[in-house]
């Protein structure tokens, strides 16, 4: 049964969730099929996730555009928007649609009573919502996408199945094991043999391989007066860099080289079949956080089949549970066997 979005998102369990959309009947709607290539609004995708990025306070930490599907794994900042200004909001709500009539007469300062003022700061408020929204941040996204696509083949209809798919990360090791099952769908789908020949993906943009360079200037550190109408790619979530920005909840809480040191080992793992077979090159990474290679190569490879609406300790989905108002969540067998006891 379909549950609303509420009982799918807590910013207050964890800011991290793993999205997936798919195209109607999963056709190959941006890859290769017969005569027809779509493969440009790969780009497409991808250009806009990075668009996005820019005027929402969520930050990207993966993401993989395939042919007939996308994966993301998002960063909810709920903080960023209560300190934006009551401009700053407007700005970036209008880099995506268009000014109602009371917005514009507010931007030329034409108000000329209270009510109208009230107006204004109610929309104003629930665009701030709405900007640290991810139901909002895939609702610009899939929309865009969908009116592009069917304005190219002259049709119209739903060019997405459904609703978006999204799994609360309850964890650094959910997130480290989401992101790296992200980065190598290309190569478990035979795509692609390597990270950095995987296009689409953030494992390329992260090693500098992408075809075009994505702009590093992220609007968020930029005043209102910088921001301006234009539209600012922004890089993707970082990672920590050295001891003092291992706890800034701003970065991911690992480090970039262990990363691609795991993402390595595993997509050889995944590619030659041979799970485990590289016990001599176990990446610390995974000694660190205490787990085990072939269970983390089972969830590293099963995030979407293994688990259901989140990833972690059973503690932790027991307490979602109940913020949820659930008895219980699905994928307590699969978490039970990636987290040591």
């Amino acid at each position: 049964m379909t549950q609303a979005r509420n009982h799918l998102i807590s910013v207050d369990d964890t800011p991290y969730y793993h999205c997936v959309s798919r195209c109607v009947r999963k056709a190959f709607l941006c890859g290769s099929e017969g005569k027809q290539c779509f493969e440009h609004r790969r780009g497409w995708i991808t250009e806009r996730i990075k668009t996005l990025a820019a005027t929402f306070s969520i930050d990207v930490a993966a993401y993989a555009v395939m042919s007939n599907h996308y994966h993301l794994v998002l960063r909810i900042d709920s903080e960023q928007p209560r300190l934006w200004s009551q401009q700053e909001v407007i700005t970036r709500w209008l880099q995506i649609f268009k000014a109602p009539d009371i917005i514009n007469r507010h931007n030329k300062s034409a108000l000329t009573t209270n009510a109208e003022l009230n107006v204004v700061n109610t929309i104003v408020e629930t665009w701030r919502e709405r900007l640290g929204s991810i139901s909002w941040f895939m609702k610009c996204l899939n929309e865009h996408i969908a009116r592009k696509a069917n304005s190219e083949d002259n049709c119209t209809g739903h060019f997405w199945e459904a609703r978006f798919k999204s799994q609360a990360l309850l964890d650094q090791t959910a997130v480290l094991a989401c992101m790296a099952y992200v980065d190598l769908n290309p190569i478990r789908a035979q795509m692609a043999k390597t990270p950095e020949t995987s296009d689409y993906t953030s494992i390329q943009e992260r090693l500098g391989m992408s075809p075009a360079p994505l702009k590093s200037n992220d609007v968020r550190q930029q005043s209102e007066e910088q921001i301006g109408n234009k539209l600012t790619l922004v890089p993707l979530l970082a990672f920590a860099g050295n001891e003092h920005e291992d706890n800034n909840p701003k970065h991911l809480p690992f480090h970039l080289i262990d990363y691609f040191e795991l993402v390595d080992w595993t997509g050889r793992c995944v590619r030659d079949d041979k799970r485990g077979a590289i016990q001599s090159n176990l990446p610390t990474i995974l000694i660190r956080l205490g787990l085990d290679q072939q269970q983390w190569l089972k969830a590293a490879t099963g995030i979407e089949c293994d688990f259901h609406k989140a990833i972690g300790r059973v503690s932790a989905l027991k307490q979602l549970a109940e913020r949820f108002k659930q008895h219980w969540l699905q994928g307590k067998k699969s978490c039970l066997n990636l987290y040591p006891q």
